[in-house]
Order: structure tokens, then sequence, then C-alpha cells
């Protein structure tokens, strides 16, 4: 957009090893195709009281800011990712790298552990409750609360289970793609084409093709091309709504409640900001109330959490000399059937009010460079039903690990793969249901 570069979304990379892996499957050195950098400080984050807190990958720096900023000892934090690793140690096997629907996937040590362990890992108890447990601090206990919104959940709703992520953030690492998020994109391709993977782009699929109990193939412009199998991995609302007509669209998918949507404005800003850095959170003053307001109430919220990614304070070819570009991101609910253009205007003066109130500038005058996507445009590009991001909510323990499974349980040779199908939302899951996904075709 004129001078500045823009990924479509926020540049937070974690769990580089799943894309190792994959260059490692094919014995191409990954050098050659991708590089990323370490992330520090991993976010910053600001209230409108003028407390500042900078989260640093490294526990004791992390700690010592906490301690600085809020007055909370630095052991109540390591007890809080102690308490992260935990969790991670005893569920990752069982939750992120099998299918949760055959049960096979419970015939081993890992999953028995998981299920004797089940009552010391939060799952009948809220986010919120487990980190108020945790952190004490409201400030600490709204930092580790947003976690939530990681895959578009209401964190007073949400299993405590998902505080597995700040281990998979701070202490597993956050890292910047170099070139951005779309370089990863690029990267895997090229390492697909090597393999003799055939992209046919801009061809839109009009039904998957049946025959009797199985799937047979794709139907593109009219003609069938035939395949042993089939992988949808676009949302799988509309997989059902539009590409199977015939076929039953399972209850738990038309009954699930949709994750959170956003509203986005990408701005070229024409000055820079030392106080902010790649990552940046400006908290809304009632965490809970922004919450009923995006789930319950699906309205817009009048003091907005403010999410700022700058690409530019990692890669300088992102915006002009003394110049940022800025990717402002604003959760609300899901929908596709609004003025989300008026509504969008009403979002931005909240978000520079908020920006005046928090970082004491008023940036309108700064923006020499705008455009915005809302759930409408994110439901028409990517097909995700009602513009949710990341499928179905975790606001109930059974949404949080029972999402749609990786395989048809009607139709032999259909599968399933992405964010809103089993395990879950986010470029690591998405990458972890690609490979159950694979595994389960490799059955066949």
């Amino acid at each position: 957009m004129g001078d500045f570069r823009f990924d479509a979304g926020p540049s937070l990379f974690t769990m580089p090893q799943y894309i190792e892996e994959l260059f490692e499957l094919a014995d191409e050195p990954i050098e050659e195709y991708f590089e990323y950098e370490a992330v520090d400080p991993v976010c910053k984050y600001f209230w409108e009281d003028g407390t500042k807190l900078s989260a640093y990958s490294d526990e004791a720096t992390f700690g010592a800011e906490v301690e600085a900023a809020l007055g909370v000892s630095p052991a109540v934090l390591s007890a809080g990712f102690k308490a992260s690793a935990y969790k991670y140690k005893r569920t990752s096997k069982l939750f992120m790298e099998q299918s949760l629907h055959r049960w096979q996937s419970f015939m081993n040590k890992e999953t028995v552990l998981g299920i004797l362990n089940v009552f010391n890992l939060d799952i009948f108890k809220t986010m919120h409750d487990t980190n108020q447990r945790l952190y004490q601090h409201p400030k600490l206990v709204q930092l580790f609360d947003r976690y939530a919104t990681y895959n578009g959940s209401n964190p007073y709703e949400a299993s405590g289970i998902l505080n597995i992520i700040p281990h998979i953030e701070h202490s597993i690492g956050a890292f910047f793609p170099k070139g951005g998020m779309h370089s990863i994109t690029t990267a895997l391709a090229q390492l697909a084409k090597k393999k003799r993977v055939s992209f046919e782009l801009n061809q839109r699929v009009e039904r998957i093709v049946e025959d009797g109990k199985r799937v047979i193939g794709v139907q593109v412009n009219g003609q069938e091309y035939s395949f042993d199998a089939v992988v949808s991995n676009m949302d799988i609302y509309p997989t059902y709504q539009k590409l199977l007509p015939k076929l039953k669209m399972p209850k738990a998918v038309t009954e699930a409640e949709r994750s959170s949507s956003g509203v986005i404005f990408y701005w070229g800003i024409n000055r820079s900001f030392g106080e902010l850095d790649l990552h940046n959170i400006l908290f809304a003053e009632d965490y809970k109330a922004e919450f009923e307001a995006i789930f319950k109430d699906k309205e817009i919220y009048h003091d907005p959490t403010v999410y700022i990614n700058i690409t530019s304070k990692y890669n300088k070819k992102d915006a002009p000399d003394g110049m940022e570009n800025w990717f402002v991101m604003v959760n609300t609910h899901a929908s596709d059937q609004e003025n989300w253009e008026g509504l969008a205007q009403q979002i931005k003066i909240h978000v520079l009010a908020k920006i005046k109130r928090t970082l004491g500038v008023d940036i309108s005058p700064h923006i020499v460079e705008e455009s915005v996507l809302d759930p409408s445009l994110i439901a028409s590009k990517t097909s995700s039903y009602k513009g949710a991001l990341y499928g179905t909510s975790s606001n109930t323990r059974e949404a949080a690990f029972l999402r749609h499974p990786n395989f048809s349980k009607q139709r032999r040779g259909l599968y399933f793969c992405g964010g809103s199908v089993h395990p879950g939302g986010g470029i690591p899951l998405c990458l972890q249901s690609a490979r159950i996904t694979t595994e389960l075709i490799d059955e066949l």
C-alpha cells in the first residue's frame, strides 16, 4: 500500500520447529528458503493510568519488569510459567499431535498420563479464574487472560487448559520471519514445488464429487477431476454448506459458537514511535465488559483493547525511513450481515481516542495511507463463516478439545485440516492439523 508493506495478519510466529520438520522430511536446507529471528521483548503492554510493562522472553528479565511495574514478586510469574509448562507437557502429545476422534489415540502412555492428571490441568475452571489464582494482581491477570484471544475465545468462559499458550510464547519462544509472515507462505510453496506439487491457482472449486459413501474428486469450472483423497482446509461450515450440500452437516458444526472476528486498520504512519515495539497491546479498562460486548451483546465496545503490530521495527524495508507500518486490530463479534463499513468508522474513532489517552498522541494527522479489513470482507475473502477468525470459539470444555475431526465419518477419502478443525487455529496448530491429516491419509 503506497510505500508501505503489510502482512494480512499479525507477525507473531511461534513453534518454528513445525516448519523445520517439513524441510527435514523433504531433506531440504531450510536456510535456503526461510529465515527467522527471536523477538525480545515479546510484547509491550500499556494501560491508561501510565503503567507500562515489557514482556521479555527471559523469565528473570520479565520477572524484574513485573516487580518494577506492578510490585509483584518474580516468584509469582515463575509459578505461573511452571503451571503453564506442566499443562503443555501433559496435553501436547494428546491434544496437539494426534486425532482425538479415534480410539487408537488413547492407547498410549502420554494419553493415559493426561487423563490421570485431568484435575490438575484446570480444565474445569475458566482461564480467568485460573489466572486470578496464579497471578493475583489485576493487571497481570489481564495480561494472561488475553491469551484467550489467540483462538478467538473469551477468558471468562474458556477452559483454563488454554493457559498452555504462555509456555509456548515465552518458554519456547516468539519469533519474527524475515520478510514477514508472507515469507512462510512463499517458503512452503517453493518447497512443495520442489517436491513436484502442482498448484492450480484462482480456480474455484464448485463441489466435492461423491460416489456412494466415498468422495472421488472435485469439480472445478464444470469439469470433474478424480483423486484418491480430498482434503478441505477451508472453514468447515462452508465446506459442508457449499461443497457438500447433500451431506448432513454435523450438529456440532451448526450449533457451535463462532470465534471472535476483528476489524483491522492498515495504517502508514509518517513518523516513528520509540516507545512501541513489534507487538503492542493497549488494554481496555474493563476487560470483562469488553468480552461481554463481543460474545454476549454482539456490539462494538467503546473502550476496546487495541493491538498494534509494527513489522518495520524488525524489517526496515516495510516502511520508508522515519515512518512505520501499523497493523491495528480490535476484536469484534463475528457477523457478515452488518454495516461494517459504518461500524469500522465508529471503531476507528474509539481506537484513535484510546491511543491518544494511552500514548498521549493524536495520530490522526500522521496517517498517510489506510486500508480496512472487517468481518464481512474476511468472510468474502477467506470463506470463513461469518468472518470468524478461528472457526469456532473454545468457550466450553467440549469446544476446546472436541473440534471437528480431521476426517469424515460419513464419506471415505474425505479429510479436513486448518484452523476450524482439530486441533485449532494459529500457524502451529494449523501445521499440526495438516500433519495429523497426512498421517490419516497414509492409512488409506
